[in-house]
């Protein structure tokens, strides 16, 4: 059988996806990037020497080593779905860094500038959504878990792909919420909603974020909500120095993957090489 990407086996694995539960904005992801590959094939069947071209096209384009990994990883998962088998590559090795580059990292001056500058600019329910992901760890698609009646608890439960966290809200960020629970008479379910009642979504955050960044003086680069949930994890780990209660708390299967969110900054890792007072003058 001639392996073409056609749209029929596309809504078909769809409905796969869906059957699995992943989450929303996985299935939305796997999807682009396999009609990524199916643009580029057109009529052609898929082989491997297609995806090894593809990958070389992937890197001609100046993709990043990541971003080309996570395309060839949903092309292998959907050619194991098809059990196209013979046409899986393998993805770039990639050395993983020590720390992270000045000009992505968030800093808590930034973060609290662009929580001012929200507030000043009356953008309340922006400042308590981005004071609720960094004093909390959730992830942005994680907030319609916030209800009312949580925040009156003082915890809330997070289910992420089927795997339940109780999160705690601190005392000083449910004083914050219950203020803005009773100013915006909010009497029960998700706290933050739309005017038409909807849970708020990733991407009017992501750009109700990135129009308050020149107003704050931070490079919008660095401001997006993945982001506060990184600074989370490197506050919490500079006071605990726990790694696997920090997983616990973020939700991740694996400490792995807590490493990625407390590598420290360039600027760090530079004075920490200065401490080792190894050069003779």
């Amino acid at each position: 059988m001639e392996k073409i990407i056609t749209k029929e086996l596309l809504i078909q694995y769809e409905k796969h996806l869906r059957e699995e539960e992943k989450a929303e904005a996985t299935i939305q992801k796997y999807l682009r990037d396999i009609n990524k590959l199916a643009a580029y094939a057109g009529d052609i069947p898929v082989t491997k020497e297609i995806m090894l071209d593809y990958k070389t096209y992937l890197k001609e384009q100046g993709y990043e080593v990541s971003s080309i990994n996570s395309y060839i990883v949903a092309a292998n998962r959907f050619f194991e779905y098809m059990e196209w088998y013979g046409v899986k590559v393998r993805q770039l090795r990639l050395q993983r860094e020590t720390y992270v580059p000045e000009e992505s990292e968030l800093t808590k001056a930034e973060y609290k500038r662009l929580v001012t500058t929200a507030k000043r600019m009356g953008k309340l329910r922006l400042a308590m959504i981005i004071m609720t992901l960094c004093a909390t760890g959730i992830r942005v698609s994680e907030l319609s878990a916030l209800t009312v009646t949580g925040v009156k608890r003082g915890v809330i439960h997070v289910d992420n792909k089927g795997k339940i966290r109780k999160v705690i809200i601190t005392e000083d960020l449910q004083k914050s919420l219950l203020l803005y629970i009773t100013s915006n008479n909010i009497k029960n379910g998700v706290v933050f909603c739309t005017s038409k009642g909807n849970p708020v979504n990733r991407s009017n955050i992501w750009k109700e974020m990135k129009s308050i960044c020149k107003e704050s003086g931070v490079d919008e680069k660095k401001v997006f909500p993945h982001n506060l949930r990184r600074l989370f994890a490197r506050i919490f780990y500079s006071m605990e120095k726990d790694i696997a209660k920090l997983a616990d708390i973020l939700g991740h299967s694996s400490i792995e993957t807590t490493r990625i969110y407390i590598r420290t900054s360039i600027r760090e890792y530079r004075r920490q090489i200065k401490r080792m007072d190894v050069i003779v003058i």
